[in-house]
């Protein structure tokens, strides 16, 4: 099982690291129904993670991904596969940056959010975590990458649910925070979302960059063996 959740870890961290996503939560808490709508989209956000990743690991362990203890081929293909994927996406994204003194450009829903309801939030999270192309991505690669380390359904659920959890911290953290300390919290979360909406390029190009790089490396090595 180590091996399993050792290689999901980094996919998992690449999930999290999702501005856009952080920047909706910080948003929802600092609205109305703050605390229920930011509950609800976290609530959302895993069940997306975890619903896609049960459907890519049923579907890996389906297709023989292992052969005495070797990956096979397409396993790797469909890693090098994606990591192309992922460096072009970092490209496009750096490209389409702000520049100078532009303000980052936000998507529009963002502007409804403080009449949203828990149950908008919690849709809207489980959609945005599952249909979105980088997460899609390394969720369709976590459940490649527990199928073919051969490890038994339990084992493999336990791998999965280690990769919904650490997907989650991104949402996850401001959240706690402000269940935590509560109206003190306001202002670093407002000072988070500034930050992230003015580095969401950057950050996701860094995040796309380095886990196609080792998607592309899992790759090659596998067809290596």
């Amino acid at each position: 099982m180590g091996e399993a959740i050792g290689a999901v870890l980094p996919l998992g961290v690449g999930v999290a690291l999702s501005p856009l996503p952080i920047v909706a939560v910080v948003l929802m808490l600092g609205s109305t129904r703050g605390r229920a709508n930011g509950g609800a989209f976290l609530l959302g956000w895993l069940l997306g993670l975890a619903v896609v990743g049960t459907i890519a690991l049923l579907a890996a362990a389906a297709l023989d991904p292992a052969d005495d203890g070797v990956p096979a081929d397409w396993v790797s293909w469909l890693k090098l596969v994606l990591g192309v994927l992922a460096l072009l996406v970092a490209v496009r994204t750096w490209r389409a940056r702000p520049t100078g003194d532009a303000d980052p450009e936000l998507p529009s829903w963002m502007a409804a959010i403080d009449s949203w309801t828990a149950g908008k939030a919690f849709g809207f999270g489980a959609a945005l975590s599952a249909l979105n192309p980088k997460n899609l991505m390394l969720t369709l690669a976590a459940g490649a990458a527990i199928a073919q380390t051969g490890v038994d359904g339990g084992e493999q659920t336990v791998a999965l649910a280690v990769f919904v959890v650490i997907g989650g911290l991104g949402p996850g953290l401001p959240v706690a925070v402000s269940a935590v300390m509560g109206d003190r919290a306001a202002r670093w979360l407002a000072e988070l979302n500034t930050w992230l909406a003015r580095h969401n390029a950057a950050v996701l190009t860094v995040v796309l960059l380095v886990i196609g790089a080792k998607l592309i490396g899992d790759g090659i090595a596998g067809l290596s063996a």
